[in-house]
Parts: C-alpha cells; sequence; structure tokens
C-alpha cells in the first residue's frame, strides 16, 4: 500500500519517536552491493536480476508476500454436492508471486541457453526468500524438474517445453491445453522417509502408461499440473510423471487427504496424498528411479543452498534498519560497539552462503564437477547458520523483533526448512562422504579449489593444513558432521579470498578458521566492522 500521507505520531497520551520507519526495503537488487558484486564475478546476467529485485522490493509484492503467509491455502476435497475435487484455494497474493516469478524466469533462466542461467536463477532464489520463501517451492521444483525431463523427447519433452513457459497459468485444465505448467514431487513415505528404496508405491502396467497405487507422506505444491514420483515396478524402484489432469479433462487418481500443519512455509500447500490407479508415465530407465530423480534433487539443492542466504539477509536488513533509525541511552544503536560486533559478524555468515551459492551455481552453468559436493557443502553449512543469525537479528529489535509486525518471525520459522528439504543434516553430511569416495571428479575438483586460495590468508593456510592433518582421508561417519563443516567453511574463505571483497575475505579467514572466539554472534576480538556494515545497506 502506497501512503501519500504520514501515519499520526501526537497521540493523547504519548508522541510516537524513536520508532524506526520499517516498511518495505526498497530495491532488493539496487540496495544489496554484495548480490551485486557475486553476480557479476560469477557470470550472472543483471539485467532480469535488476528489474525483478526492483518488483520484489515495491510495495506491491512486498503486501503479496504478507498476505500469502497470513491466509494459507485451504484444501477443498468436495464440492457442495460431494464430487471430489482434491484442490487447493490459494490467496491472490499467492498467485500474483507465482506469476511475477514465472515472468521473471525464475524456472525458465538457466534453460534459455543465456550464458550465467543457474547464477541469475540463483539469485533469484536469494531475492524471493527475501518476501515470501514459499513461493520459492513450487517454482524451485518446476525448475529442477525440467533437468530431468529436457532432451529425453514425447511425453517428457512435451512437459519440459510447458515447464519452460514464462506464463504463469493456475487453470484447472491438462497440460497441453495451458499456456505453461508448474511440476511438484512426490517421493517421501511414511515408512522410509529418506530411505526412498522402501517405497511401497507400486505400479503396474497399462497399454502405453502405468497405474500407481499407493501413498505419500509428503507433496510439496500438490496444485502443481504435474509430479515426478517414485514407486516400485517391475523392474524395482521407477520414475514417473503423474499429471495433475488427464488429457480427456478428467482428474487422475490423485487424493489429497489432508494438508501438513507446518511451522513455516506457510504460503505454500504441504499434503499427505494417495494415488489410486492414478495414470502415469515411464521417465528413464525401468529399476532406475533413483538415477532418474536425483537430476532434480540436485537442483532443488541449489536453491536450498540460497534461500538460507536470502533469508539472512531479509534479517539483516530489519536488523540494521532498526539499528540505524533507533537509540538508547543517548546513543544510536548502530553506533554501539557491541551492536556493531554483532552485526559485521552475522553479516559474514550472511555474504559467506551467498558467495558460496552463486559460486555453486557458476559450477553448474559450466558443467564443473565440483558442483556435485559443493552443493551438499553449501547446503549443510548454510543452513546450519541461518537460524542462529535470524534470532540474533530479531534480538536486535527487542520485542518487536518478536511480534508478526516485522518479518522476523516469519524468517525465523522458515530457517529450518531446507535444512530438512532435500536430505537433512545428516544425509546431506552422509552424501558428501560417499561423493568424496566414489567421484574422483569432484574430489578432485574441489582439492583444486582449495589448493588455489594458497597463499591469499595465514589463516586461511593454517586452517587448511590443520583439517588436513586431522583428516588425511575421510573420517569415520561419527566425525561426518566436523568435517563437513570444517571443509565447508575452508570453501566458503576460499570462495571470498578467490574473487571477493578483501575485507570480507580477511575478517571471515580470521573470525571462521580457528581463531579464538566465542559460540555466540558479536563474541569475536575487534577489528574494523565498518566495512562490513556498510554492505548491509544505507
Amino acid at each position: 500500500m502506497t501512503r501519500n500521507i504520514d501515519p499520526q505520531s501526537h497521540l493523547e497520551t504519548h508522541e510516537v519517536e524513536n520508532q524506526p520507519q520499517m516498511d518495505a526495503p526498497g530495491d532488493l537488487w539496487a540496495g544489496d552491493r554484495g548480490l551485486r558484486d557475486w553476480v557479476a564475478r560469477m557470470g550472472g546476467d543483471a539485467a532480469p536480476l535488476s528489474a525483478y529485485g526492483a518488483a520484489l522490493g515495491g510495495g506491491e509484492l512486498q503486501a503479496a508476500g504478507r498476505a500469502a503467509n497470513r491466509f494459507p491455502p485451504e484444501l477443498i476435497s468436495f464440492d457442495r454436492a460431494g464430487r471430489r475435487l482434491d484442490e487447493l484455494s490459494f490467496h491472490p497474493a499467492y498467485h500474483s508471486q507465482m506469476r511475477a516469478g514465472v515472468a521473471a524466469g525464475y524456472a525458465a533462466l538457466p534453460w534459455e541457453g543465456a550464458a550465467g542461467g543457474h547464477v541469475s536463477h540463483a539469485a533469484m532464489v536469494y531475492l524471493l526468500s527475501q518476501v515470501d520463501p514459499g513461493v520459492c517451492c513450487p517454482l524451485t521444483m518446476t525448475y529442477a524438474g525440467i533437468a530431468t525431463l529436457r532432451g529425453q523427447g514425447g511425453v517428457a519433452g512435451d512437459w519440459a517445453a510447458s515447464l519452460q513457459s514464462r506464463d504463469y497459468d493456475p487453470s484447472v485444465r491438462p497440460m497441453a491445453e495451458k499456456a505453461g505448467t508448474t511440476l511438484g514431487m512426490a517421493m517421501t513415505e511414511k515408512q522410509g522417509g529418506s530411505d526412498v528404496r522402501a517405497n511401497t508405491t507400486r505400479a503396474e502396467a497399462d497399454g502405453d502408461g502405468w497405474r500407481l497405487t499407493g501413498h505419500k507422506w509428503f507433496c510439496s505444491a500438490p496444485m502443481s499440473d504435474g509430479f515426478l514420483t517414485l514407486a516400485q515396478g517391475p523392474e524395482g524402484l521407477s520414475c514417473y510423471l503423474v499429471p495433475r489432469w488427464l488429457p480427456d479433462g478428467t482428474r487422475n487418481g490423485i487424493h489429497l487427504m489432508r494438508l501438513k500443519e507446518k511451522l513455516g512455509n506457510r504460503s505454500n500447500g504441504s499434503a499427505e496424498i494417495e494415488y489410486h490407479g492414478a495414470y502415469a508415465h515411464a521417465i528413464g530407465g525401468a529399476g532406475d528411479g533413483v538415477r532418474t530423480i536425483i537430476q532434480m534433487v540436485h537442483h532443488t539443492r541449489l536453491d536450498t543452498a540460497m534461500a538460507p542466504a536470502g533469508l539472512m539477509r531479509a534479517a539483516l536488513v530489519q536488523a540494521a534498519l532498526w539499528c540505524r533509525g533507533r537509540s538508547a541511552f543517548q546513543k544510536r544503536l548502530i553506533d554501539a560497539p557491541l551492536m556493531r560486533a554483532v552485526l559485521a559478524d552475522l553479516s559474514l555468515d550472511a555474504e559467506g552462503a551467498l558467495a558460496l551459492g552463486l559460486r555453486v551455481a557458476a559450477a553448474f552453468d559450466r558443467g564443473e564437477p565440483l558442483a556435485r559436493v559443493a552443493v551438499a557443502l553449501a547446503k549443510y553449512l548454510s543452513n546450519k547458520l541461518a537460524t542462529g543469525v535470524i534470532y540474533e537479528a530479531m534480538e536486535a529489535l527487542g520485542g518487536m523483533g518478536y511480534t508478526d509486525d516485522t518479518p522476523l518471525p516469519m524468517l525465523f520459522r522458515e530457517a529450518p526448512l531446507n535444512s530438512i528439504w532435500e536430505g537433512s543434516g545428516n544425509v546431506i553430511c552422509l552424501d558428501i562422504l560417499r561423493t568424496l569416495a566414489r567421484d574422483p571428479a569432484s574430489a578432485g575438483a574441489l582439492t583444486a579449489e582449495l589448493e588455489g586460495a594458497k597463499g591469499l590468508s595465514g589463516e586461511y593456510d593454517a586452517a587448511l593444513a590443520a583439517h588436513l592433518a586431522r583428516w588425511p582421508g575421510l573420517p569415520d561417519e561419527a566425525e561426518a558432521r566436523w568435517f563437513a563443516e570444517s571443509l565447508a567453511s575452508l570453501l566458503t574463505a576460499a570462495v571470498l579470498l578467490g574473487h571477493g571483497d578483501g575485507a570480507v575475505a580477511e575478517a571471515y579467514a580470521a573470525t571462521r578458521l580457528g581463531a579464538a572466539r566465542g559460540r555466540t554472534a558479536g563474541a569475536i576480538g575487534a577489528f574494523d566492522v565498518s566495512a562490513l556494515i556498510d554492505r548491509l545497506g544505507p
């Protein structure tokens, strides 16, 4: 909402003062020096990001983000006559965010042939996560699903082309009749969770297609036009594309049993579903389900590595705005040495996550084997840091930060999601060990990236030597988290040192790589924090 007249500050009982204006933060691209720097360094395209960042920072999409989270989707199981519908009803604000994201190229950009497409996409994840993280889910799965379907021809090729459309079309119609489509994923079941080989959903041949029967414990974005799903076929666990609406205009046998009551991600619906003889197309080889769908998982992991950087950024912008406009004990908060130390310390985690995420996206663009292991390292570390950073930003606002008058509670509720989605912490750490053991190209690329930063920082060189001395080979499983955290921190430092701002890189190496410090934000030795605080924005 645009205000032409300021709200009244002179009230009957008191004057409203020392309360900073905390309206829309403004252009999210122009106001983020770190994002602009890193996109340029990693080969992204500033043009679509400039337009999308300006739109997301404006009042209309900011208000839409708040409304979409305040009014979550509703499950409509039946019409008034008792006929099955199995649909979600969304607030118009949700559709506004979806329409803007699709039009900006959130899902399509990396597949349109332009240089730096994955970097530009990853930057869009970062931007949208600051406004309405729930909408990221259906857009991310659409982006990632294209990786599995493109180049396969036939039905898969038709779907890939439709998913790349820049037109958002939420209508209830078959794929061939729509201007554009979205894609979801349905893998996990009650008894197995991440262990998808324990799935019991079965697939039985039906002419040129298949019929699926079973349940799925989590299905995000269940109003998508189709779902990649895993089911047990005659040759074992296989991948299938299940359309939401059939070509003859009838509904497929997909029943939405209930919506999950979630901590956050409220604008997005996540459902428990059942397949009742649902018609499906086989994708990939028979019995090759995990290998087929892993391309989708690999690309969604990029987004789960980028989203926490956006969440941290949004929280720190709120904290910086508050501290610049709020005074306590005759001093602006932003001028208090201890507050400056806290904000600067937090900003290192946020910019480290941004830099590492975009470096991984660049590896996707360049087809580098580094992408396979680096995306897991980025997902692990950035998500483990996000909750603490957002909490500390909340605390900087005091009691105000704990209220939903600010976006801090929404960001805090969102923070654990990306660590859990597409492989929780332990799963990711074990995947890192497995990749380093089985994929020499990925292991070699990681070693080269780390070695390439030697000589740029004494702290970095000492920390890398200590890591290699502690783990000359792969660790025992019980130490996998320690190993992954150390390796991800070193990789972040290597990216910052090799490509980034000198003040940020030096501060990161000095405070994150073995130096004596406390366990909480701001419990660090004294150093010049001004350059770090300046990067939070004007």
